[in-house]
This record gives C-alpha cells, sequence and structure tokens, in this order.
C-alpha cells in the first residue's frame, strides 16, 4: 500500500502518522511494522520518531486484522512462578508466542488468557518479550497493565536476567566471550535476520562455555538485548551454528527437528516488590536425548 503524507501532516512523527492510517489503526501495529523494517519513506527506511516534512510517498504492508475478541483457551502449561502481578511461564517448543497472520487461535497468548494474561497490546495482552516459536523455556507475563509498563521498564534497562542453553557445532576459541554486532533486517532475504543490513540494531550476546564435545560444545549462552533471532544469528556469525537450527544453523543436525536453544533461567527484581525473582526450567526431554547423542558422536 502507497500512501502520499499531506502538507497537513509536516513535523508528524513517522509512527504516529502511520497510526493514523485506515490501513494500520493502531500505535502497536505501526511500531511492529517500524520494527519488522516493512515501511518506506520515499523508498528508505526511517525511524519511528523521524519527522515528516509533507509530500513523502510512504510504502506499507498493511498487517493482517484478526476478526474479534482474543478467547482464553484451555492448554496444558507449566507455570513456573506466579503471583497476583505476573507469571513466568515455561512455554513449549512449537508453540507460538502470540497471534499473528497463519495464527489466530492456539497461540500461547490464548492459553494464557485463561492465567488472567493482561496488559499492553490487545492482541498479545501480557507480552513483553517472545520467544521464537521453536525456542522453548522461560517468559515473564504480565497480569495488568501497569505490571505491563513496569516489566517493560525492565526490558529497557536490562533487567531481565536470560540465559539459554545452546548446543553449537564446533569449538569456541575461548570459555567465554562476548559477540557485540549490530543486527537487523538482511538485505537481501527479509525472513532472515543478520550483519548484513541497512537497519542495524544494537546487539550484544555473552556466552559460557557449559560442557565441550567431540563435535559441539554445550553454551550458556546470556542476552544483553533482544533482537529477533540475536542468539541464532550472533553464534553462526563466530561459525558457532546452532545445532538444528533451519535458517541459521545446522539442519537436522543430530537428528533434531528444531534448533537446540532453551530459555533455561529468568531472573529480575519484582516490579512491585524489588524482591529477586529467579526461575529455571529443565532441559526439554528432546534435547535431552540429543544431547547425549552429541557426548556419544
Amino acid at each position: 500500500m502507497k500512501q502520499r503524507v499531506p502538507d497537513a501532516a509536516a513535523g508528524a512523527r513517522l509512527d504516529r502518522f502511520l497510526a493514523s492510517l485506515p490501513g494500520v489503526g493502531t500505535r502497536a501495529a505501526a511500531e511492529r511494522l517500524l520494527a519488522a523494517d516493512a515501511v518506506l519513506v520515499d523508498g528508505r527506511r526511517r525511524s519511528k520518531s523521524h519527522k515528516l516534512g509533507g509530500g513523502e510517498e510512504i510504502e506499507f504492508e498493511p498487517p493482517e486484522r484478526l476478526d474479534g475478541a482474543l478467547v482464553a483457551e484451555e492448554m496444558q502449561l507449566r507455570i513456573a512462578w506466579e503471583d497476583e502481578h505476573l507469571l513466568v511461564v515455561d512455554k513449549p517448543s512449537g508453540l507460538v508466542v502470540h497471534p499473528a497472520p497463519g495464527h489466530a487461535e492456539g497461540t500461547l497468548v490464548h492459553g494464557l488468557l485463561a492465567h488472567d494474561a493482561a496488559g499492553g497490546d490487545a492482541e498479545r495482552p501480557g507480552i513483553v518479550h517472545r520467544l521464537d516459536r521453536d525456542t522453548s523455556g522461560l517468559m515473564v507475563v504480565a497480569r495488568s497493565e501497569e505490571a505491563h509498563r513496569r516489566l517493560q521498564g525492565l526490558v529497557r534497562r536490562h533487567e531481565l536476567d536470560r540465559h539459554y542453553l545452546a548446543l553449537v557445532v564446533g569449538r569456541p576459541r575461548s570459555r567465554r566471550g562476548q559477540i557485540e554486532a549490530p543486527i537487523g533486517r538482511d538485505r537481501r532475504d527479509p525472513l532472515r535476520q543478520s550483519l548484513s543490513t541497512d537497519s542495524p540494531r544494537e546487539a550484544v550476546t555473552h556466552f559460557e562455555i557449559v560442557e565441550l564435545l567431540p563435535r559441539h560444545a554445550l553454551l550458556d549462552v546470556r542476552l544483553e538485548t533482544g533482537r529477533t533471532h540475536q542468539i541464532r544469528v550472533h553464534l553462526g556469525a563466530v561459525d558457532l551454528p546452532v545445532a538444528g537450527d533451519p535458517l541459521y544453523g545446522r539442519p537436522h543436525e543430530l537428528g533434531l527437528e528444531r534448533q537446540f536453544l532453551h530459555a533455561a533461567r529468568l531472573g529480575f527484581p519484582h516490579p512491585f516488590t524489588g524482591e529477586r525473582v529467579s526461575t529455571e526450567s529443565p532441559l526439554p526431554a528432546d534435547l535431552t536425548r540429543t544431547l547425549e547423542r552429541a557426548r556419544a558422536a
């Protein structure tokens, strides 16, 4: 869809103007389009705070809309921790976090509605960070608008302590390391994130060896920032592709049907009390079996 910016909109921020368009409709939808680099202003990507001058041509793909309100669905979900303000859920592999084109029902959000998830975007209530569909493990979820606002503050201040277990192909050159390389949508493939991008965003990943195996290494990976596919892109960039990763790593390595990536530990100061919340998730059965195969390789 193409839209000419009227002269009357001169001085408006790009995100606010985009949200006013009938094809977008909400600030949250506008921000999602901009975060996905799906908006061009006179053929160029611009930040959400870009000031419009009037007369520009904006090109974007209207987001698919979901018909009707979200309805809670019964799901067997492991709740690792909860109180009246928030909960920590242990997401299984294969479960999409929130509704999106092609996934209008059966998402984690639908299951969390039965646990009073609330706050933030109406299409993804309670969600402040997410995991890829085939990545398993821990996520913190809000139960009110105020809890959502405060959890977003923790994310912005990098106070969510997120540790993942990743099995990589190859051996790191040091026992621990830091990867600091901006990533964004790949210049040639819109389905991939990459270091080769026209829209780089700061990204920092820390890793430490947990176990060295004959042809693989099990890593503890800590996110300092939370970009899309960050761990998978960063590890692939330093020649440590994630085992089983169909997009950036080694598909079907050791018989895997998904990437060996599990959000194993999540800690943060409680946004209302300040007390430390620390949660852990055991390695799922499919990854445990894969690890045994790697040890025997």
